[in-house]
């Protein structure tokens, strides 16, 4: 297998050469260079493959509908453009001799490019004050943040509060009331839960993460214990602050005429409830992933798929999607619940023996009903 770009030809390419290094770092698994033969088509036209190309080394013609050609060589200023971005595709590409390509999923690269740009000010005013953006770009990196708008960030930088904490401190402990959330910003952390009379370890957060927020958005208590495994600093941010500038943004309610549309569209419910709320009563075709798990188990969802998420009250629902934005999933959450549902909708939603899946252990999906 070729080796992945060096960062000499990562800055020759353009826009790759506008993200960081970190964003660099997440890329990699896609910067390899892919090999093509002598006559062989890249792409045709019409092609829809949601891929950028760059050219690397070798030659290319593209050709046009209309039978125009340009001749690409590697090493040009052309070549350090993507390849016909459009789609469509607007040419057809074929290898005059033997060259190595690039391939970058279009949407993950998009993601990254609005991102940067959208911090590009705050990153350059923060490191000039302080010299220190290593954390906010992790902090950032945090997929929440690509629904949350910048002017939410900066307010929300403002009026955190760093505080140190020892190895083997706990931040925050099960069964305590919740009066904020915090982000790692140095150090490592763990989640861990009490069941029956040992404690279970759930969790290990990376610099950047938000924890303590579903006790906010439940409004119930802190559901697991986080203690640092080393020294570190977290970033405490109050609850007021954290619904106005995050919650808001970020969590996508939906009413049931919406959802409708929705699974219409190809997305799924997720029964959030416990297991045995789910066999009770459940929706059609509904996948169960208890709150508690969703962390966990969230390998299982797709990520190409919407997902409507549904307790009785819709507190759990706006956690379950607060934590899969994070995660890099598309979800809503069902507003206020099944409990704010009209009886005849509620009936005409739940069903008590139809088909429905359960999240095992293991990484699979188990048919029920």
């Amino acid at each position: 297998m070729s080796e992945p770009l060096s960062l000499e030809q990562l800055r020759s390419l353009t826009p790759l050469n506008v993200l960081s290094e970190q964003q660099w770092r997440e890329l990699r698994p896609q910067l390899v260079p892919q090999p093509l033969l002598a006559g062989q088509a890249l792409f045709r036209h019409g092609d829809q493959a949601r891929l950028t190309y760059f050219l690397l080394a070798g030659e290319l013609l593209l050709r046009a509908e209309d039978g125009t050609t340009q001749h690409l060589i590697a090493g040009s200023a052309a070549s350090c453009h993507p390849l016909s971005p459009s789609l469509p595709r607007l040419h057809e590409a074929h290898a005059l001799r033997d060259a190595s390509v690039l391939a970058i999923d279009s949407a993950t690269l998009n993601r990254l490019l609005t991102w940067r740009l959208a911090y590009q000010d705050l990153l350059l005013e923060l490191g000039e004050a302080s010299g220190d953006v290593e954390w906010l770009e992790r902090l950032l990196a945090n997929l929440l943040f690509a629904k949350v708008p910048p002017s939410n960030v900066r307010a929300m930088l403002e009026r955190l509060q760093p505080v140190a904490v020892m190895a083997g401190e706990a931040v925050l402990r099960e069964g305590e009331a919740g009066d904020c959330c915090y982000f790692l910003k140095r150090g490592r952390a763990e989640v861990i839960r009490r069941v029956g009379s040992d404690d279970q370890v759930l969790a290990e957060l990376e610099i950047g993460a938000c924890f303590g927020e579903e006790a906010l958005l439940s409004d119930s208590p802190r559901n697991a214990t986080v203690t640092l495994i080393e020294d570190g600093e977290v970033l405490r941010l109050d609850r007021q602050d954290f619904f106005a500038l995050l919650k808001a943004p970020v969590v996508n309610e939906v009413s049931l005429g919406e959802a409708s549309r929705l699974l219409a569209g190809g997305a799924q419910w997720l029964d959030v409830r416990l297991q045995e709320e789910y066999q009770r009563a459940h929706a059609l075709e509904s996948l169960n992933m208890p709150l508690q798990l969703l962390r966990l188990k969230s390998r299982l969802l797709d990520r190409q798929r919407t997902y409507l998420c549904y307790c009785d009250s819709g507190k759990r629902s706006l956690s379950a999607v607060f934590l899969l934005s994070q995660l890099g999933f598309d979800a809503y959450a069902l507003r206020d619940g099944l409990d704010a549902l009209p009886s005849l909708q509620r009936d005409a939603l739940l069903c008590q023996s139809g088909a429905g899946y359960l999240a095992r252990s293991g990484g699979r999906t188990e048919r029920s009903g």
